[in-house]
């Protein structure tokens, strides 16, 4: 009788666990509808990308996951940009477009893309992941493929800003290493003529209500830029006068719109030289700007890297900067 009492107890003791360790599990893992991909998308261009004719590339989604880790996805080749919405439950009023990195050879869809906005779909906040073209893929803008997408996507996303319960003097854009270079573009370059207006979206403003760059490609100087992503921009002319119109430090000028800026200072990848040179250069020309450089964090932290670092407070950190401009 004590044996089975004691098997019995053994029995139970053992499923108990079991369904805690289960409750612990689903506490901390998103269901899977939580984690479904978007299914709004929208067309940037909706007769196709502009000088596309001698593009002959696939575009694709690579699927880079490793067995139990979290789903790690990019697209290459981008032949028909686009915007995936995430719609948040109560909105705040502002809109945030999420430009993610990939050395400007891909784009990665997870970390930088749908988890960020995720997270910034908790604070109100209504998010665009903008899908760009590779500058190294034949198309005639070449270094400006992706700066015409970029103009393009936030012209669009105000032309819907009525409908989609948020203001059009309220869209930020956020951009991550090398979609952190393209953030930068756009805001000190939101008003270069880079594509011929196709319809009445097109006299809707490119410039942003608020930029914020994480652990951004910014210089094409040799001696601080991301050799990568310098190669891709300057396929088509690797010429110093190119070199320097895509290096947004050097076209920052007065009036742009506030930036947040944040990079780690062991960044092996991107050198943090670059946050602190577009820092400098903000300041110098009076543009309201706020910089944070932690001490670790490597490169391509987003959020799920983050935890149990300094790091992990960057979300709050920018929403903070946002909320004192209005954003």
């Amino acid at each position: 009788m004590l044996n089975r009492r004691g098997a019995l107890a053994a029995f139970v003791t053992g499923v108990l666990g079991s369904l805690a360790t289960q409750r612990a599990e689903a506490a901390v893992q998103p269901s899977k509808a939580a984690l479904a991909d978007p299914t709004e998308i929208i067309t940037l261009w909706p007769n196709g990308a502009p000088g596309g004719e001698g593009v002959t590339v696939e575009e694709q989604i690579v699927d880079r996951t490793t067995p139990g880790g979290p789903r790690d996805r990019a697209q290459v080749h981008t032949r028909k940009p686009t915007l995936a919405v995430f719609r948040p439950k109560t909105p705040n009023g502002a809109a945030v477009m999420l430009i993610p990195g990939g050395g400007y050879e891909r784009v990665v869809l997870d970390k930088e893309g749908y988890e960020t906005a995720r997270r910034l779909n908790e604070s109100g906040y209504t998010c665009f992941v903008l899908f760009y073209r590779m500058p190294g893929d034949g198309w005639t803008a070449g270094g400006d493929a992706p700066l015409q997408d970029a103009q393009r996507a936030i012209r669009l996303i105000r032309s819907k800003a009525s409908a989609m319960g948020f203001s059009p003097d309220r869209v930020a854009i956020m951009g991550f290493s090398a979609g952190g270079h393209l953030a930068a573009n756009l805001t000190v370059r939101f008003d270069a003529p880079t594509y011929d207006p196709i319809d009445a979206v097109d006299q809707m403003p490119a410039k942003p209500s608020l930029s914020a760059l994480v652990y951004p490609v910014i210089s094409l100087d040799p001696s601080i830029a991301h050799a990568g992503s310098r190669k891709q921009l300057l396929t088509r002319d690797a010429s110093p006068e190119r070199a320097l119109a895509l290096s947004p430090e050097k076209q920052v000028r007065e009036g742009l719109s506030p930036v947040f800026l944040l990079h780690a200072a062991d960044d092996k990848t991107v050198p943090v030289e670059n946050a602190l040179v577009m820092f400098s250069a903000l300041k110098a020309k009076a543009v309201p700007t706020e910089l944070h450089v932690f001490e670790e964090g490597g490169h391509g932290f987003g959020l799920r890297f983050t935890p149990d670092k300094p790091v992990a407070a960057w979300p709050s950190l920018f929403e903070a900067f946002a909320k004192r401009h209005g954003i």
